[in-house]
């Protein structure tokens, strides 16, 4: 059996893999960029599974390289927006993602950036590398405490639900949640609240938090419209896809304060930022690092790898993407 790997992964999936015997091909030359899909054209030919990354293209010309031979295409993330699951569907190739072993983490990083544009950290950090820093002042870079505020949460799944958890348990915030369906146990778990309608929520929260998966119904969910429906004193936070809010309309509304701040980890056409962003103290960015700690990124590997490894040996994935 052998497998292609789209860009080097944390060693212990890997290993899963090489201890089951199977040939497993890294497409090393991409370990600090994209692969490109002649790489991966050349790549897949003759394998029996792909491991792919969110950062290439899975589509019908690389899938049907690696026929008749491919079974599965295990990608390297929660989300699969970068594959084309309809082409997938018709050539009867399984496709797997890795959830669950990311929620606390990404969870982390949504409140690390909530505190960090609140609080306004790396401004301060700036402020004092800067030599700026002169005496201490009663009024010198006042920020926004989270205790006590209303926290608005847009997609109830595992990520947005845990983030709500500590939101509710850890900070004493209100939650508001928006989803396509209510969740009564949910609400009564943490004593959140539910819109329907996302206006309703937006206009409401002094933090809001984005945790849709990349849908067309979703693509710039967060446009100008909305962005003026929120309080002026409100934080906008992504952790989840970059198109799902457009990002010149963010841009215009922190340089013109229609919000406070901004504090995203994912961009719409990424890994080019809209320019205008740079030029902000408003807004903290990070480069798609929501999951990137060393335990939960050796999980993913491990978590792709199972799901391979139970494919090939005639079994259902645990994480088949229907």
């Amino acid at each position: 059996m052998k497998i292609f790997i789209t860009r080097p992964i944390p060693e212990s999936g890997i290993k899963l893999l090489r201890d089951k015997g199977y040939e497993v091909l890294i497409n090393e030359a991409a370990k600090d960029r994209a692969a490109d899909k002649q790489e991966i054209l050349a790549g897949i030919k003759g394998t029996d599974a792909l491991l792919s990354v969110l950062t290439e293209k899975i589509d019908a010309e690389i899938m049907d390289t690696g026929l008749p031979t491919l079974k599965i295409i295990a990608n390297y993330a929660v989300g699969f927006d970068n594959i084309d699951l309809d082409a997938a569907k018709q050539r009867n190739l399984m496709v797997t993602n890795t959830p669950d072993v990311l929620t606390n983490t990404v969870a982390e990083h949504t409140f690390a950036l909530m505190l960090a544009i609140s609080h306004r950290i790396a401004e301060a950090d700036k402020f004092i590398r800067a030599g700026m820093y002169s005496v201490w002042g009663p009024m010198l870079l006042l920020g926004t405490d989270l205790f006590g505020k209303t926290l608005g949460v847009v997609g109830l799944g595992r990520i947005g639900s845990r983030v709500a958890y500590y939101a509710a348990k850890g900070f004493g915030m209100k939650v508001l949640y928006t989803d396509v369906k209510k969740d009564e146990n949910f609400e009564r778990g943490v004593g959140a609240q539910f819109f329907e309608n996302i206006d309703d929520l937006l206009s409401r929260s002094d933090f809001i938090s984005i945790h849709v998966p990349l849908l067309e119904s979703t693509r710039h969910l967060i446009n100008e419209n909305k962005l003026k429906q929120m309080k002026t004193s409100a934080y906008l936070i992504n952790t989840s896809r970059g198109p799902v809010i457009d990002e010149k309309a963010l841009a215009k509304a922190l340089k013109e304060k229609w919000i406070r701040g901004a504090a995203i980890d994912v961009f719409e056409n990424e890994p080019k930022v809209e320019p205008e962003l740079f030029r902000l103290n408003n807004i903290i960015l990070t480069p798609h690092i929501a999951s990137a700690t060393e335990e939960t990124r050796n999980a993913m590997a491990e978590l792709a790898a199972k799901n391979i490894i139970e494919a090939l040996e005639g079994r259902t994935p645990p994480n088949l993407v229907k």
